[in-house]
C-alpha cells in the first residue's frame, strides 16, 4: 500500500474506534454494577434465588458471545414480535455476559473476606450497607482488580463481535478495508489500535492497584 493509501486507512479505522469504544463504555459502565448485583444474590440465602443465578451464570458461561450475541438481537423478534437496533443489542448482549463473569470475581472478593470484618462492623454500630459499601468493598475492589482488568481487557477485544449482527466497528472497517486494498496492513492497524487500547486500560490498573495498596 502507497503511503497516502496507509493514512487514509488510519483516518478511517479512527472514525470506527468511536464505535468500538461507545460499546465498550457503554457495557462496562452497565455490566458491572450488575456484576455486583448478580454476586450478592448469588450468595443469597434464598435457595431459589441463588439457584437462578447459578443457572443464568451457567448459561452464560457453557455458550459462545457469538451465539449470545445472535440470540438476543433475533430471539426478541421471534418470540415476542419485539425488535430494536443492532447497537442496542451489541450492548445488552455484552452486559447480560460479562455481568455473569464478573459476579463470579466480585463474589470470591466478597467471600475472601473474614466475618470478623463484619462482626467489627457490627460493633462499630454499622448498617449492613454501610459494612458492605464501607469496609467489604473496598478491600473487595483491592482483590479483584487483577481478574477484573483482564475481562475489560477482553471486553475491548470482543467488541469486534459487534459485526456479527451488522454493526458497523472499527475491526469490521479494518476487513473492509484489507479486501478492498488487497493488504492485510489495515488489520495490522485495527491491531494497533486495540494495542494502544489494552495498553491504557493496563497503565489506569496498574495505578489504581499502587492506590489501593492501603486495603492489602
Amino acid at each position: 500500500m502507497k503511503f497516502d493509501n496507509i493514512i487514509n486507512v488510519i483516518k478511517i479505522l479512527f472514525t470506527g474506534l468511536d464505535t468500538t469504544l461507545k460499546i465498550f463504555i457503554l457495557s462496562l459502565i452497565f455490566s458491572v454494577p450488575l456484576g455486583i448485583v448478580v454476586a450478592i444474590l448469588r450468595n443469597s440465602k434464598c435457595k431459589i434465588i441463588a439457584n437462578i443465578m447459578k443457572i443464568y451464570i451457567l448459561l452464560i458461561r457453557g455458550t459462545p458471545v457469538m451465539l449470545q450475541v445472535i440470540f438476543v438481537y433475533f430471539a426478541p423478534y421471534y418470540i415476542f414480535n419485539l425488535s430494536y437496533d443492532r447497537f442496542t443489542a451489541i450492548i445488552i448482549a455484552f452486559i447480560i455476559n460479562y455481568a455473569a463473569y464478573f459476579s463470579e470475581i466480585f463474589r470470591s472478593g466478597i467471600n475472601s473476606i473474614s466475618k470478623g470484618q463484619k462482626e467489627a462492623g457490627y460493633t462499630l454500630g454499622f448498617s449492613k450497607i454501610q459494612i458492605f459499601f464501607l469496609i467489604i468493598l473496598p478491600q473487595v475492589i483491592k482483590r479483584v482488580l487483577p481478574p477484573v482488568s483482564n475481562e475489560i481487557i477482553s471486553l475491548v477485544k470482543q467488541t469486534s463481535l459487534a459485526q456479527i449482527i451488522g454493526v458497523t466497528e472499527m475491526f469490521s472497517l479494518a476487513q473492509k478495508q484489507s479486501s478492498y486494498n488487497f493488504s492485510v496492513i489495515p488489520l495490522v492497524i485495527a491491531g494497533g489500535y486495540y494495542l494502544i487500547l489494552v495498553f491504557l486500560i493496563s497503565v489506569m490498573f496498574n495505578r489504581a492497584e499502587k492506590k489501593l495498596e492501603y486495603y492489602s
